[in-house]
């Protein structure tokens, strides 16, 4: 939400990856055709045929291959260059992906050619069950620098914090017209999928601790709160129920 929140759905491109879900749902993407879409029904986002990684909704795209989108987010800012338009492209990746070769060609590509792409890293420490320790050398910063890309990075908890960063950087590459790597260091509170955790539970349980929901939910009041949940079953319950429906 930090960033989606900032772009126009209208104007801007996102372009995400396999753990796309939040990202659909921040930049305004219909919670009843993500069900849908998961679950493979013709009323889902891409007919149900993308399944849960392969979204397609307007201006919102995923690939569930990793790095896979990065080339497809510089063609659709060389595009808007061209163009001549306002638009950015927002191309979401995780610290497993910086071992793809096709991110780094982009990289260039879009330093090179001044594309405005925002190369957003959510670092959460892990590539599937493998500390990033083990599998990334060197400062996940410093990588874009050396293309010369303007660099941007926070490890803040705090929900108000990430939604200043994440207009900065949106404001940055389309006011500058060029690419900026955005560096959000995030916590995984949960597994990479089912049964594969190999944390040790008090990790687990002291990053749940600094989960910026949890902590922005102490900044509210208790009918504040309520309100919000209330909102939220309401939208899940009436999405699931018109499903069932559609499927009798």
């Amino acid at each position: 939400m930090a960033v989606m929140g900032a772009m126009d759905s209208k104007l801007d491109h996102v372009v995400s990856n396999h753990r796309c879900h939040g990202h659909y749902l921040a930049f305004g993407g219909d919670v009843k055709s993500l069900l849908a879409e998961v679950q493979g029904l013709k009323a889902g986002v891409s007919s149900g045929r993308g399944g849960s990684q392969h979204l397609k909704q307007g201006n919102f795209f995923s690939n569930g291959i990793q790095g896979g989108g990065a080339p497809i987010a510089c063609g659709l800012a060389m595009g808007e260059k061209r163009r001549g338009t306002q638009g950015i492209v927002a191309c979401c990746i995780g610290d497993g992906t910086l071992g793809q070769g096709v991110l780094y060609e982009s990289l260039n590509m879009a330093s090179l050619w001044s594309l405005p792409v925002l190369f957003l890293v959510e670092a959460n420490g892990y590539a599937q069950s493998t500390p990033t320790a083990a599998g990334v050398a060197g400062s996940i910063k410093d990588r874009a620098g050396a293309f010369g890309i303007q660099v941007m990075e926070t490890s803040s908890t705090d929900a108000q914090e990430l939604c200043r960063f994440g207009e900065k950087a949106v404001r940055t590459v389309r006011e500058s017209a060029a690419p900026v790597w955005a560096v959000i260091h995030s916590r995984r509170l949960c597994a990479h999928s089912k049964g594969d955790d190999t944390r040790p539970a008090e990790e687990v349980e002291r990053l749940c601790q600094s989960d910026p929901l949890e902590l922005h939910a102490q900044k509210l009041s208790q009918s504040e709160r309520e309100r919000i949940d209330t909102a939220v079953t309401k939208t899940i319950t009436e999405a699931l129920a018109s499903l069932e429906k559609g499927m009798r």
